[in-house]
């Protein structure tokens, strides 16, 4: 008995370094290419992770660094638009490494919303560490947090890349003059920019 149960956890470990492996390659990710790279038929993988949708949460885990550690630039700086500004430039940047996956996974859970896992929430943890030097009563804090989390997204990088034309940094580089701007506004803070870091 026990021996079929390592077997079954040998098979969907094999899985999902599958799908880790292509997602790290940064090609299309599909359920076929998976079953084949992890040397399982379909209908074997489709046994543990019944869509796209379950198996990415698994297969991502682990490649995405945390909030603390993609911030480390800034770690000294109390200026939020810098430290945004930074969160939306680690956030894309990923998002374009690992983009097969981030799009299989945004495409399962869009075809069958509410029949999926839900999707990894990997911006709020890297908006909330950005926004950390922000006052708590700020009462704009809330709203910022929801503007930032349109455009500090792999949907915003698809949507300048895929549909406005624009090439991969300047897609990188409207998204955070957007969510610059954003907080800027929100805050009352210049820029480090352009008026040095504000506590």
């Amino acid at each position: 008995m026990s021996s079929r149960v390592n077997q079954k956890e040998r098979t969907r470990r094999a899985i999902v370094a599958a799908a880790r492996d292509l997602i790290h390659a940064g090609g299309e990710v599909t359920m076929p290419a998976v079953a084949k790279s992890a040397l399982v038929s379909e209908a074997t993988a489709y046994r543990y992770f019944p869509d796209l949708a379950s198996l990415m949460p698994e297969a991502l885990d682990g490649v995405w660094p945390s909030p603390e550690t993609a911030l480390a630039p800034v770690a000294g700086s109390e200026d939020p638009v810098e430290r945004v500004a930074c969160a939306t430039e680690a956030l894309l940047r990923h998002v374009l490494a690992y983009q097969g996956g981030v799009r299989a996974m945004i495409a399962a859970t869009i075809t069958h919303p509410g029949t999926t896992a839900p999707r990894p929430g990997y911006r709020f943890g890297l908006i909330d560490w950005a926004l950390r030097p922000v006052a708590a009563g700020n009462g704009a804090l809330a709203q910022l947090k929801r503007d930032l989390a349109v455009v500090i997204s792999a949907e915003a990088l698809f949507t300048l890349t895929d549909l406005c034309g624009l090439p991969p940094e300047e897609a990188i580089a409207s998204a955070v003059h957007t969510a610059r701007t954003l907080t800027q506004a929100a805050t009352g803070k210049p820029s480090g920019r352009d008026a040095g870091l504000t506590g």
